[in-house]
């Protein structure tokens, strides 16, 4: 479902607040503050394999998690496989995820990526940006979530809670998405790199939200530049 605006004080989500960038001695004490609250970030899709894990990506634009989690559930029964899901079918596949939203095009995709994992790939999922962003439904976002959850790699995926994040902390400002993740590249250390990813969309997700940031329990509050901190709980959180 499409998303709400965000209180127009701390942006929104297609024009985020900027802060003033961080350098990288701030970055690091951003991201390892970050790291000692959830020192073993996972992914909250529902997945089995690369395959799984892939369909839940493309599924899971602009949709909440848990959405894709409930219709996944029966989905991956019927269709835990390329050849089973490419059998299912759009239609098939439609029938298991009516919930999410944009369900018609992600049914067609997911159909049409089945077929072409099997006709191209063997069945199997790539460990490949340029055969990953050919597959129907899969851009350069999708494809750092597999690269980094299933194949082990050091890829920071940018979605509308990280490109958020990044303007308003000052940890990585930038026009687009993809100015985003080069700059969160940069600034991040190697070591770091493949978590990143999970705890700045946990953190984007449950702590420096959209509508209001709760910078009252952020632990990463005393390294972030945004200028509008909301240090203080409304009433009754």
């Amino acid at each position: 479902m499409p998303r709400k605006p965000t209180s127009p004080l701390h942006g929104t989500a297609a024009a985020p607040r900027r802060a003033r960038a961080m350098g990288a001695t701030q970055a690091e004490a951003f991201l390892r503050a970050l790291a000692a609250a959830n020192p073993a970030p996972e992914t909250e899709l529902h997945y089995t394999d690369a395959f799984t894990l892939l369909v839940a990506v493309v599924l899971s634009a602009q949709a909440t998690d848990a959405s894709v989690n409930k219709a996944t559930a029966t989905l991956f029964k019927a269709a835990p496989d390329p050849a089973a899901m490419a059998a299912l079918g759009k239609a098939g596949i439609g029938e298991h995820i009516r919930r999410i939203g944009l369900w018609q095009g992600k049914a067609r995709n997911v159909a049409a990526l089945a077929r072409q994992l099997i006709e191209q790939h063997g069945g199997q999922v790539p460990n490949d940006r340029a055969a990953l962003e050919a597959l129907p439904g899969v851009g350069r976002k999708t494809a750092n979530v597999v690269l980094n959850v299933a194949f082990g790699e050091a890829t920071m995926a940018v979605d509308t809670h990280i490109f958020r994040l990044g303007n308003r902390t000052g940890l990585a400002p930038g026009r687009t998405p993809l100015a985003v993740e080069q700059a969160l590249v940069r600034k991040c250390p190697p070591a770091l790199l493949r978590d990143a990813h999970h705890w700045l969309i946990l953190h984007g997700r449950y702590v420096c939200k959209a509508r209001a940031p709760e910078c009252w329990r952020c632990p990463a509050v005393a390294a972030c530049n945004y200028r509008d901190k909301v240090l203080t709980p409304p009433a009754g959180k």
